[in-house]
């Protein structure tokens, strides 16, 4: 943890404060509009997620920044950043989620893109994941208890883009931003626990308070019947903007991509070419890259 540079490393807070003056523009405003949110207030409510707000405040989130979210090289290095993640956090903290900053597009490409982008992401990290897909956790998203796995753990990657005019708890100004918390951090306050049903109810109602709108129709909790985890990673806007099924198809074939891209590192093979390996597979995006 905490190699030189602060792109495509895993990086502690301490660590990120002391190179954000020399990292890029980008990431600068990235990090400080995602800490103003977390901390500070809006229309005087605090953000609803008090966890959110306790780890940033206390110095226990990890963090990482990501050149670009369609880059094979750029992926690769999350994908080996989110692997050294999953080994440190833990040892790190009780609660340790890793917030992903990924580098803006040009201009305002709407809210489709920033759907197609989150999963292109999450398909790459899945056809590129070292470790079988868990056996205690269905493949098929349309059933209450699926949830994104990654290094054989399953995880929730909660999303925050532009294009929420409202939903300010779902807002980041500068581009795509991805928290990756392991279900494991979620013991003793799932939705079948009273310390969970207090929980919800708090964030929840603060939601309401903080956005100035109902809580999002798609809010739901894990292994609820009924709730899905998938639609709860970006929530839509815009039906028509929007994914009506799982962009992500898993399955439990193991490995999905060649053996050598599965190696640590892989990443530099790529960023010395000016064309990617045929071995690497990636998620056909229908717009150009960052």
């Amino acid at each position: 943890m905490n190699e030189p540079g602060t792109e495509g490393v895993l990086l502690d807070q301490e660590t990120l404060h002391d190179r954000l003056d020399d990292a890029p523009e980008w990431l600068q405003d990235h990090y400080r509009t995602f800490r103003e949110s977390m901390v500070g207030e809006r229309d005087g409510s605090p953000f609803p997620c008090y966890f959110g707000i306790e780890v940033e405040r206390e110095g226990d989130l990890l963090y990482a920044a990501c050149e670009s979210t369609t880059d094979p090289a750029a992926l690769l290095r999350l994908r080996d950043t989110l692997l050294e993640y999953l080994d440190t956090y833990p040892d790190h903290a009780d609660r340790a989620p890793l917030a992903v900053f990924f580098k803006p597009p040009a201009g305002d490409p709407g809210e489709a893109h920033y759907h197609e982008r989150l999963w292109h992401v999450l398909e790459f990290l899945h056809v590129h994941d070292p470790e079988p897909w868990p056996e205690s956790i269905p493949t098929d998203p349309d059933t209450p208890t699926w949830e994104f796995c990654f290094g054989g753990e399953p995880l929730f990657p909660t999303s925050r883009a532009p294009f929420y005019d409202e939903r300010k708890s779902r807002y980041s100004p500068v581009g795509l931003e991805i928290t990756f918390q392991p279900r494991a951090v979620f013991e003793g306050i799932t939705a079948d626990t009273e310390a969970g049903q207090r929980a919800r109810e708090t964030i929840r109602s603060r939601m309401t308070e903080y956005d100035g709108v109902c809580p999002h129709a798609d809010l739901g909790d894990w292994g609820v019947e009924g709730d899905r985890e998938w639609t709860q990673y970006l929530f839509r806007e815009d039906d028509a903007e929007s994914p009506d099924e799982c962009p992500l198809a898993p399955t439990r074939d193991h490995p999905k991509a060649p053996e050598p891209l599965l190696e640590p590192g892989a990443w530099r093979r790529l960023a010395d070419d000016d064309q990617p390996p045929t071995g690497v597979r990636t998620v056909a995006t229908g717009a150009d890259d960052d």
